[in-house]
């Protein structure tokens, strides 16, 4: 099969180590430039995945909780296995002022689940001050607690682009109701501040509250140290992307191909039709 020739677009990293290297608190760059902002009570960290945005959180809680009179911290996950990335941490093995530690009782990502809702009320009556839990466990909590229930805590959400001001996202308008009310800190971070469904992730009046850390792909990519380059190749199609794909995949590579979601606008709406058609 002769392919045509496709557009390519390349990217060489400077491979300047950086985005590994830790200063004398135990903080990779995007860390420390997260933590330089820890004072804000808006916090919205973009940043890739692998770039260290679990510990960096940690050092920012660790700050609200014993230099900023926060109360408590909560930390929200969008499924249970991603808890494990907030796990009791000695930073002061690596020059931080004390560690990151959770009571194995709040970490309700291990707890079973027709528990954690009590769990969530337990913990914010007891002088315990970190919890870990997932976004649906907070959901049900806030429904049955409260608002007010959050006052003075610090509210971390990961993988902040599961929240959106869809009239159906109960995590995006119970959000919305907490910078409303102006008592709880938010610290939000998502390696993509976007929704495949064209949906905003905050109104523009919140976004203009936040503080951002940005970190970007290309100086995350600078510390690896064996991807030096980066070849994207792209081309356009009209109709179904199916009726193209023979055109331009070459069957004697690896491929690995993103079949678009159902709700997207150039799905087939059946990805296995999808799957057969390319195989």
């Amino acid at each position: 099969m002769t392919h045509p020739n496709i557009p390519e677009t390349k990217v060489a990293f400077a491979q300047s180590g950086a985005s590994k290297t830790s200063d004398e608190l135990g903080m990779r760059e995007m860390q420390a430039r997260a933590y330089a902002k820890r004072g804000e009570q808006y916090l919205l960290i973009k940043s890739p995945p692998a770039s260290g945005k679990s510990r960096a959180l940690m050092f920012i809680a660790l700050d609200k909780l014993h230099k900023q009179n926060v109360g408590k911290a909560i930390i929200i996950v969008p499924e249970r296995s991603i808890g494990g990335s907030f796990g009791n941490t000695a930073l002061s093995d690596y020059g931080f002022w004390t560690d990151f530690e959770v009571q194995p009782r709040w970490n309700l990502c291990n707890a079973p689940e027709a528990s954690t809702i009590q769990l969530v009320g337990e913990f914010l009556s007891s002088d315990d001050r970190t919890l870990i839990c997932t976004h649906a466990t907070f959901r049900f909590a806030y429904a049955q607690y409260g608002l007010e229930a959050f006052d003075d805590c610090l509210v971390a959400i990961d993988e902040f682009h599961h929240v959106s001001m869809a009239e159906d996202n109960v995590l995006g308008r119970q959000l919305a109701e907490l910078i409303t009310h102006g008592k709880a800190h938010i610290v939000a971070m998502t390696g993509s501040y976007f929704r495949g469904d064209a949906v905003p992730v905050l109104s523009p009046g919140d976004e203009e509250k936040f503080k951002t850390v940005t970190y970007t792909y290309y100086e995350q990519l600078n510390g690896y140290d064996y991807l030096k380059s980066l070849s994207l190749r792209y081309c356009f199609y009209s109709g179904q992307y199916l009726s193209g794909l023979e055109d331009v995949l070459d069957p004697s590579l690896k491929t690995i191909l993103h079949i678009p979601n159902v709700n997207a606008r150039e799905s087939t709406k059946d990805k296995i039709k999808g799957l057969c058609h390319v195989n």
